[in-house]
């Protein structure tokens, strides 16, 4: 076997073991309730994942942290009592790459309630979830299913919920960058996303 044909194999192996380490589906596969750590400049908090109940959206959320792409990105969206957003944007306010979109599993069960993540989505396409998400900062019942798609729940901050208080309480405005009337006047910054160790 020549130099050169060892060499493509390595490289095309070593591609297919990178894309498995940045693959929801293989990151911690049997683990039904993976946690992630967000690290913002105003604290952190965890979140735990449902995969038993939303397999396709946790897996899509694990491969953007698996990649990096929630690191150095903003909250660009407050409204107190309703939502925090996020996913969106880098820091200097360019768009994350997005994948693919992923199929709406909004009737997994899980409810938009107070604490829980759920994925954003274009309000006329129910299966238009890439990169950005919220947590619910009430029982938002009027952004689950019922005569038409919902927003996808998939799972629900377990702990540092003081520190999504804090950000939900920051004064909001528009934003020449962005377009959008609700963002937080003094920068607000997911640092970087961590996935936790099995326990």
């Amino acid at each position: 076997m020549n130099k050169f044909l060892i060499l493509m194999i390595t490289v095309l192996i070593s591609s297919q073991l990178l894309a498995a380490n940045t693959e929801g589906q293989y990151i911690q596969p049997s683990n039904l309730a993976p946690k992630v750590r967000v690290e913002t400049n105003l604290g952190n908090f965890i979140v735990q994942l449902d995969r038993y109940r939303a397999k396709i959206t946790t897996n899509n959320f694990l491969g953007y942290v698996a990649r990096g792409q929630y690191d150095k990105t903003l909250v660009h969206r407050v409204e107190e009592g309703y939502l925090i957003q996020a996913g969106g944007f880098m820091t200097n306010f360019t768009e994350i790459e997005p994948a693919t979109p992923i199929f709406n599993e909004s009737g997994n069960g899980l409810k938009n309630r107070f604490g829980t993540i759920a994925m954003a989505k274009q309000l006329n396409d129910a299966h238009s979830a890439t990169n950005q998400f919220f947590i619910n900062l009430n029982n938002n019942t009027n952004l689950d299913p019922g005569k038409s798609w919902g927003y996808t729940v998939f799972g629900e901050v377990i702990e540092g919920y003081e520190v999504v208080e804090t950000i939900s309480e920051v004064e909001v405005g528009y934003s020449e960058e962005l377009g959008y009337p609700t963002v937080p006047k003094k920068m607000i910054t997911i640092i970087r996303v961590v996935i936790l160790a099995e326990e």
